[in-house]
């Protein structure tokens, strides 16, 4: 992350408050700044409306203009700048909004980034302007179900093909790439087995290929890992999950460089797929501890994990940050940290699987992950519910399969509550 970003990210934050550019310290650049501090100024303008020290939020779908000289103005800014200095409507953009992609652009070493009302609008939207009729788009089999369910169900219906591989598998996805592919898409660490790409080497194919890359990396954040450092073109999250951090709101993110997020703004504002400036305002406040939430579900999910591979009850133990873990070489040189999600397998079938989940006290049986507190679930009922035996098969998900998305509570606390659940069931 250069700090030359960071006060560029700052200084059209300033513009767009009116405040005139502070260039006091031009000839000496601040050190570089550390991860935890980006989430809490990353992108912001230092002097804001009101003299808030928060971002206010700009509650309007409107923005007038004084004249029409200064109508005229913004259109010529419009026609030829690819980022205006203010807002027109409210579909096309708000100060609030702005101002926390301008922070996730910071913390993910971007250009820029678009804030959209849910992780599959991101997703969506990403594979829309990237592939057209005639196209043909790589992904891994343990991409997030949705995600494969619209690249299999609806973009097939516009004549977008696509080969599923396996995961992880480098070879495969070269393998796999035709005259036609226009797109790898891929999660990094996985859902729910935490499989993590080589993404030097998946950056590396795009660039021989000529093709873009795009990572989902919700579950590692930019604080664990930044792919966009490592070459890949885009990044997406659900922002729901660990940035938003409070199980309270919906929204996903793109984030890039080199100008790749300005037709992924455009479609956006055409389909109307926008974030509102209350939701925008709740994103920003949790990425102010971001960084502290982090490194306690790391420490949480790396001691679940540590505890249950040496429980005699549980099968195996999927967590990038064990050694027994297929990818943990890679995550070992990639990742800052391995994250809050450890997913395992204990004996028995699936009706015991859910008397052991029943018998838990501190998570909540829940789908997501990421919030402040711990969720579990049996994946099998949540995810592939009416999955056919062999497409379970096919992915690993058996009735016995647990996902345990770790709070920020005590590690000991969720521990001793595994124990007895363990023990009762």
């Amino acid at each position: 992350m250069s700090s030359s970003l960071v006060h560029e990210s700052a200084a059209v934050a300033d513009r767009r408050n009116g405040a005139q550019p502070d260039t006091s310290d031009a000839d000496c650049p601040p050190a570089q700044p550390g991860p935890s501090t980006l989430s809490v100024h990353g992108g912001e303008a230092r002097d804001k409306a009101f003299h808030s020290v928060t971002t206010p939020i700009v509650q309007t779908s409107t923005y007038t203009f004084r004249d029409t000289a200064a109508l005229v103005e913004y259109m010529e800014e419009h026609m030829f700048w690819d980022e205006p200095q203010r807002d027109e409507y409210g579909r096309y953009g708000n100060p609030t909004v702005r101002a926390v992609e301008a922070r996730l652009a910071a913390l993910e070493n971007g250009d820029d980034a678009l804030l959209t009302p849910s992780g599959m609008s991101a997703i969506t939207g990403t594979l829309l302007v990237f592939l057209s009729a005639g196209s043909h788009l790589v992904c891994t089999i343990d991409c997030y179900r949705r995600t494969r369910d619209f690249i299999q169900t609806i973009l097939s219906r516009y004549g977008v093909e696509a080969t599923v591989v396996p995961s992880a598998d480098l070879q495969a996805i070269e393998d796999a790439i035709q005259p036609n592919t226009r797109l790898i898409f891929s999660e990094s660490p996985t859902n729910p087995f935490m499989r993590c790409l080589d993404l030097e080497g998946l950056a590396d194919i795009g660039r021989r290929r000529g093709i873009r890359t795009a990572i989902d990396s919700t579950f590692a954040t930019p604080l664990n890992l930044r792919p966009l450092d490592y070459g890949i073109d885009l990044v997406i999250h659900s922002v729901t999950k660990y940035l938003a951090g409070h199980n309270d709101v919906m929204a996903g993110a793109v984030i890039g460089k080199n100008g790749l997020t300005a037709p992924l703004r455009q479609m956006h504002g055409i389909l109307g797929s926008v974030i509102d400036p209350q939701t925008a305002y709740l994103v920003g406040r949790g990425l102010k501890t971001l960084g502290l939430r982090i490194e306690r579900q790391n420490a949480n999910g790396l001691a679940v994990a540590q505890y249950l591979e040496n429980h005699p009850r549980v099968r195996r133990v999927w967590y990038p940050g064990l050694s027994s873990h297929p990818d943990h070489a890679i995550a070992a040189a990639q990742l800052r940290g391995f994250g809050g999600v450890v997913s395992f397998e204990i004996e028995g079938d699936g009706e015991q699987t859910g008397r052991f989940i029943d018998a838990l006290r501190i998570p909540y049986i829940g789908p997501s992950l990421g919030g402040v507190e711990s969720l579990v679930e049996q994946v099998q009922l949540v995810s592939y519910y009416d999955a056919d035996p062999e497409k379970l098969d096919a992915l690993g998900v058996s009735p016995s399969l647990v996902r345990l998305a770790c709070g920020i509570e005590d590690a000991a606390d969720i521990i001793a509550d595994l124990e007895q659940a363990l023990t009762m069931s």
